[in-house]
């Protein structure tokens, strides 16, 4: 990514009112994944889920939603972290998605600093994340990033896939 471009980003939380339209229009042009997952290209529900899912026994109100804005107003990326999960001083994250366009500019490394941030803020000691055994591109992602495999889970049913899923983590 340029330097021009990248002076050009802007990093902020989200909030369902406000920002639940450009959301939508995210997963619009960012629906690659959500076929890998689920065999289904996203929609109304999936800007839903962004907002309202959160692992076992956390609070969806005190999730971390984060959006990285091209500067004009479009979402080109978006995050959620989770705290308390699995251990309570843990910080898991949901979901790190970049828009294909954005991909391979160093986007996922400026958005991972952001969460390391508001993980340490709340005092996290670890940081975790899921990754489905399809997503060969995200799991090294993650292992660059210093995360190394924890746990394998079992395959489990998405949508109309199934899945094993790689549970990283890394100490903060």
């Amino acid at each position: 990514m340029s330097e021009a471009a990248d002076s050009n980003l802007e990093f902020h939380p989200l909030d369902r009112e406000q920002h639940g339209g450009a959301v939508a229009a995210f997963y619009e042009r960012a629906g690659d994944y959500a076929l890998m997952e689920r065999g289904q290209t996203p929609d109304a529900a999936s800007v839903q889920d962004f907002f309202e899912d959160c692992p076992p026994g956390c609070d969806p109100a005190s999730s971390f939603k984060l959006a990285c804005f091209d500067g004009q107003d479009a979402i080109i990326g978006i995050a959620d972290m989770a705290f308390g999960f699995p251990e309570t001083s843990d910080a898991y994250i949901g979901l790190l998605l970049i828009g294909p366009w954005m991909r391979g500019r160093g986007l996922g490394r400026r958005f991972l600093h952001h969460l390391v941030r508001e993980a340490r803020a709340r005092r996290c000691r670890r940081m975790l994340v899921a990754v489905l055994d399809v997503n060969k591109r995200g799991r090294s992602f993650w292992e660059r990033e210093g995360f190394v495999l924890e746990k394998t889970f079992e395959p489990r049913h998405i949508g109309s896939k199934n899945h094993v899923l790689y549970r990283l983590v890394r100490p903060l």
